[in-house]
């Protein structure tokens, strides 16, 4: 068992993209984790699908490399603002944290907001001046940036006197001074021991933990993971679990976890500063205390900020329903929502009232909802989702929606495009620059509903060249009305494949979303309209055919390719009266008067 002296526990936080699960592959490579010829993946933490094939950190990872004498817990935290519970939750964990500022771009949203969270629970970061080998990094501007920011967040005087360093994490190194030898990561190493205090608690004092994050395990079911804040913990102990609401149960502990490198290793015991995963208390929840049974304790409870948007989760009632998917039927749709609800907290699931067709799903944003609706049709669920809204509160008599402070960077000359949208979107400016290499930097404070569905078009006006961010400000009061889409939709009138005979007569009227040999039926959406209304078309009209052929009369069809939307874009596009039907290998666009019609059907 470890001495808690030598226990340093770390949390890497950053703004998505600055760099934290490369740099954190460079430290567990010099760690010496993996065997000298071991073929090792980049952004190896990056272990769940969806976050190889995004590029992003979506679920917060544990990690540990000894470094001399001392062990070192590392945590790996997501970057994009959609998944900030993750790290609400696991800052509890930690006794410090490496703040990872790009030192080209600066502190950006969710920099503030990961900050923010560390600087309230009285941690001293520790900034990471990172990716100081870029052509335009301006490290010391970036550090003066950072200062001011810690400013601005209130940071108290032991936190604004923050240690420091320079790193590349995609090279491997980290120096203290700018003209040091870049060598490798012992600097950083160093550092971490120094600026990190060590995990307080003492290891003679009654067993005492709080129950993090949630895992489940095929052979010994549900575990919990956290840091042991007091005394120690056997194989086979008796423990005693106290949930939210004060009740107490006895349970002996099945297996104790702990990480090296990215396996975990069953321990015998482990003790104060320790960050481990229990097995054996089938019932736990996130918040739990976990104590010993000779000294009860209740810990206050985790607490997330609250969800901003909501989309109802509905039955799909499409002709081709069952065709792709396996699971269709309402009571599969809520059995895998009450599973994903015990070990994702910042997910807030409730039933619609008066409807048994629809539960209601709240999260951080469309990508959080994304990522969940993506793992459901990869398990073979189909279902069918309504345009997002935001969730709106009342204070003082008066409504309150949220507002997203958003970071935007685009060439120069874009950014007269960029300030009218925004303003038309109920956007206030906070804050305008140019740099000497002709790039716009902007802040503006939007309602969230303004910025559902603009990142397309954000792409489209600045011809892919803008970068744009956002994070969750605060509620203020109700902005007014807003313009919706511009543009309205082509309806298929009939079922069947779609043609290009068919396709290449429609092209005109707008752009398409489907191709030829597509199937489609009565009331999907194959495409968007060049005008504002909806038009309702035949994509499956074949050419008539006769016994004449005619020089000139049989030209080559020349289509544009379909526009294929994300899941995240799909849900964006759609309008208040239209659906998004998802199944294993589909995403389809739809009316939504089809589900009234069906209902009509079935009341007769």
């Amino acid at each position: 068992m470890q001495d808690p002296q030598n226990i340093r526990n770390i949390a890497i936080i950053a703004h998505i993209d600055h760099g934290k699960t490369t740099l954190l592959d460079n430290l567990l490579k010099q760690g010496n984790i993996f065997r000298e010829h071991e073929k090792v993946p980049e952004r190896v933490m990056d272990s769940f699908d969806q976050e190889r094939e995004r590029g992003i950190t979506i679920y917060a990872k544990h990690t540990c490399v000894y470094y001399k004498d001392f062990k070192i817990n590392i945590i790996d935290t997501p970057g994009h603002a959609d998944f900030s519970g993750e790290v609400e939750r696991v800052l509890g964990m930690v006794n410090s944290v490496l703040l990872l500022v790009d030192a080209q771009e600066g502190p950006m949203p969710q920099t503030r907001f990961v900050l923010s969270q560390a600087l309230k629970m009285g941690l001293r970061p520790i900034v990471v001046l990172n990716k100081i080998d870029r052509p335009h990094a301006a490290p010391d501007r970036t550090l003066n940036q950072t200062f001011d920011l810690f400013l601005e967040l209130g940071a108290n005087d032991q936190q604004l006197d923050f240690s420091y360093i320079y790193a590349s994490g995609f090279n491997g190194f980290a120096i203290k001074n700018l003209d040091d030898e870049r060598k490798d990561l012992s600097p950083l190493f160093e550092l971490i021991l120094s600026a990190a205090p060590p995990p307080p608690g003492n290891l003679d004092l009654p067993f005492l933990m709080q129950a993090a994050t949630l895992s489940y395990d095929d052979y010994v079911g549900r575990q919990a993971t956290g840091r042991i804040l007091e005394g120690q913990v056997a194989k086979g102990q008796t423990i005693t679990c106290v949930d939210r609401n004060g009740k107490h149960t006895q349970h002996k502990v099945a297996r104790i976890e702990g990480h090296l490198g990215l396996k975990k290793v069953e321990l015998e015991n482990a003790g104060a500063g320790d960050i481990i995963t229990l097995s054996g208390i089938p019932e736990v929840d996130i918040g739990d205390t976990l104590c010993s049974s000779d000294q009860i304790v209740q810990l206050p409870p985790i607490t997330l900020a609250e969800p901003t948007v909501s989309v109802e989760f509905l039955v799909n009632t499409s002709p081709f329903v069952g065709r792709d998917g396996k699971h269709v039927t309402m009571n599969k749709l809520r059995d895998r929502l009450m599973k994903e609800k015990r070990a994702n907290i910042s997910l807030k699931i409730e039933e619609v009232t008066g409807r048994d067709d629809a539960i209601r799903v709240c999260g951080r944003g469309e990508l959080h909802l994304a990522v969940l609706i993506e793992t459901m049709r990869r398990e073979g669920h189909e279902l069918a989702l309504s345009k997002p809204q935001v969730i709106t509160k009342e204070i003082d008599g008066v409504v309150h929606e949220p507002m997203e402070r958003v970071h935007v960077e685009v060439p120069e000359n874009f950014s007269g495009t960029v300030i009218e949208d925004l303003s038309r979107k109920k956007g206030e400016m906070r804050e305008l620059s140019t740099s000497e290499h002709g790039l716009t930097t902007m802040q503006f404070l939007v309602p969230t509903r303004g910025l559902m569905g603009y990142r397309n078009d954000f792409l489209t006006r600045t011809s892919g060249l803008g970068v744009l961010t956002s994070i969750f400000e605060k509620f203020a009061p109700w902005k007014g009305d807003m313009p919706e889409r511009i543009r309205g939709v082509l309806i298929s009138n009939s079922s069947g494949k779609a043609n290009g005979y068919a396709l290449f007569n429609l092209q005109e009227r707008g752009s398409l979303f489907v191709k030829p040999t597509d199937d489609v039926y009565e009331g999907m959406i194959v495409g968007e309209n060049s005008r504002d209304n909806d038009l309702i078309v035949n994509a499956t009209k074949a050419k008539q055919l006769t016994n004449v052929r005619a020089s000139g009369s049989d030209e080559n069809i020349i289509l544009t390719p379909p526009r294929k939307f994300t899941l995240e874009q799909a849900i964006d596009y759609i309008a208040d009266d239209e659906l998004v039907e998802v199944t294993p290998n589909f995403i389809r666009l739809r009316k939504r008067y089809l589900i009234e019609n069906e209902r009509k059907k079935n009341s007769r």
